[in-house]
């Protein structure tokens, strides 16, 4: 019976308490601590970079200074693309001029043998009668293609037409083997192409095209009447 009202008697709780001078070091402590902490919120609010309206102050700034960048940068790329547009004008311009440049010099050559051709008319018109060819001319104008040029005259005054036909023979080597090609051929049109009809002369021009694979070093110029050579004359490239 004394067993258990000792088992059923409360429990005693033994608290040990801290001397006097600890826990007035801990309080002082306490208040030290927090008045630290006072201080240091008060000062973080002072700081320009921390004060909310020095902040939005300085946003404000850095927003206008992007602003102004951001404007100078657009002038810029918009001159830098005007300067290239104007720079690829005056390329165009420029390879238009260097092109009537090569066109003019062409023309010129073109007529500087035309006032030759002229000149070395006018002493036969009254000379003796005949047909000649001057001034045979022949250039490689692609691999397979060469360009002729030629003038057909009669000598004296001109009191007959004369009416006949240019033949022009091509010596080729096709293939390892040398082949005479002969212009025109069978083709009625390249016949109308090398009729001949002038009392004076008859300037003739054209392209003559070879079998792939060909090549040639010399052309020779032949004026026929009635199937019969009047003159000929041969042109080397």
């Amino acid at each position: 019976m004394s067993r258990r009202r000792a088992l059923s008697s409360p429990k005693l709780t033994i608290r040990a308490e801290l001397p006097w001078p600890v826990r007035a070091l801990l309080v002082l402590a306490i208040g030290v601590l927090g008045a630290v902490a006072m201080w240091t919120y008060d000062t973080g609010r002072g700081l320009p970079g921390i004060n909310p309206d020095n902040a939005r102050a300085q946003v404000a700034r850095y927003k206008s200074q992007v602003e102004a960048l951001t404007t100078e940068r657009n002038e810029l790329s918009a001159a830098a693309n005007a300067a290239e547009s104007q720079l690829n004008i005056e390329r165009s311009a420029q390879k238009q001029l260097v092109a009537q440049i090569k066109m003019l010099e062409s023309e010129n050559v073109r007529l500087k043998e035309d006032l030759a051709f002229f000149d070395s008319l006018l002493p036969n018109a009254t000379g003796p009668q005949g047909i000649t060819i001057r001034r045979l001319k022949i250039d490689q104008i692609a691999p397979n293609q060469l360009r002729y040029r030629l003038l057909v005259m009669q000598g004296g005054k001109g009191d007959q037409l004369f009416a006949g036909n240019l033949q022009l023979m091509v010596p080729t080597l096709q293939a390892g083997k040398n082949v005479m090609m002969t212009f025109p051929d069978g083709n009625v049109t390249e016949q109308d192409k090398f009729k001949l009809s002038f009392r004076y002369y008859q300037r003739v021009e054209g392209v003559l095209t070879l079998p792939e694979g060909a090549s040639t070093k010399q052309v020779q110029a032949r004026v026929l009447e009635r199937g019969q050579v009047r003159t000929q004359l041969s042109a080397s490239l």
